[in-house]
């Protein structure tokens, strides 16, 4: 029959879309599973759905609003899977994404399955996101899998999960940094198995409006990791600089660029005046 796995979802006032998270779980080709929402404190029509959904379900938490890395915790402590897998209450998988991944993750060195996505905001925006999978040194630089993947529940605990202070966005990648830390890698199943949907009001966007602050956090927590990894951390952060400098330059050589700056130079000229 093989290993259990645990499928957890977080949900947080997501009544549109939250039926549809839970059907690719029930769907997993993989038949020895539970499936596990966490309601963290969402409104009155996502209650009212999720109470609808309640049958299909093996466990319904509920609790107060605490965040994402708090609700993925919750749902981790009383899930009896030896294998985990999260999901967004906004995305799904295919049905072969379980049986492809437990079939890895029996038989080699691997702390987390992740595969392809399609990151889509409506059927004609979308496009195929490739992780990169890989080990500690591929973490210190990126997330180098999706925060949707699946890995053990022994080395969750073993990390002490999800760091719960990070309620703005990027305690995915936090929590596989430490996964990675004492070895193994990621395995990146070359399908696409697995749908992003991408909103305008999605927790990775505002992580996005906070990338320094979280940066910060991260890189001041593994201070030691980073610093073992100098060469590593200073040449690709060289790189990046290098990249955007020829970006810039290609921009200003561009002809819309010199026609642009043409056309404002005599109002470049008349805020001077007025200066003056």
């Amino acid at each position: 029959m093989g290993r259990l796995i645990s499928i957890i979802i977080p949900c947080y006032n997501d009544s549109q879309y939250i039926e549809k998270a839970v059907d690719s779980a029930l769907d997993q080709d993989y038949e020895n599973k539970e499936v596990i929402v966490v309601d963290d404190g969402s409104n009155r029509s996502t209650k009212k759905v999720l109470k609808e959904l309640k049958s299909k379900l093996s466990i319904l938490v509920t609790q107060e609003n605490k965040g994402p890395a708090a609700a993925r915790n919750r749902g981790i402590n009383v899930a009896s899977g030896k294998y985990i897998l999260v999901l967004d209450s906004d995305d799904y998988f295919e049905p072969s994404f379980c049986t492809k991944a437990v079939k890895i993750l029996d038989s080699g060195n691997h702390k987390t399955i992740t595969c392809q996505a399609r990151w889509f905001k409506n059927e004609n925006e979308c496009r195929v996101f490739k992780p990169s999978g890989g080990d500690i040194k591929k973490f210190l630089l990126w997330n180098a899998t999706l925060s949707n993947s699946m890995f053990r529940k022994a080395d969750w605990q073993e990390v002490g999960g999800y760091d719960e202070k990070m309620t703005s966005g990027f305690e995915d990648w936090e929590f596989f940094i430490r996964l990675h830390a004492n070895g193994g890698k990621t395995y990146v199943i070359p399908e696409v198995l697995f749908h992003y949907r991408i909103k305008d009001d999605s927790v990775s966007k505002k992580a996005s409006t906070l990338k320094f602050e979280l940066l910060r956090y991260i890189y001041f927590k593994h201070e030691v990791l980073y610093k073992e990894h100098y060469t590593l951390i200073i040449d690709h952060l060289l790189d990046r600089l290098e990249q955007e400098e020829r970006t810039k330059v290609k921009k200003t050589e561009s002809l819309e660029f010199r026609i642009g700056s043409n056309l404002l130079k005599p109002f470049r000229k008349l805020k001077r005046l007025f200066r003056t």
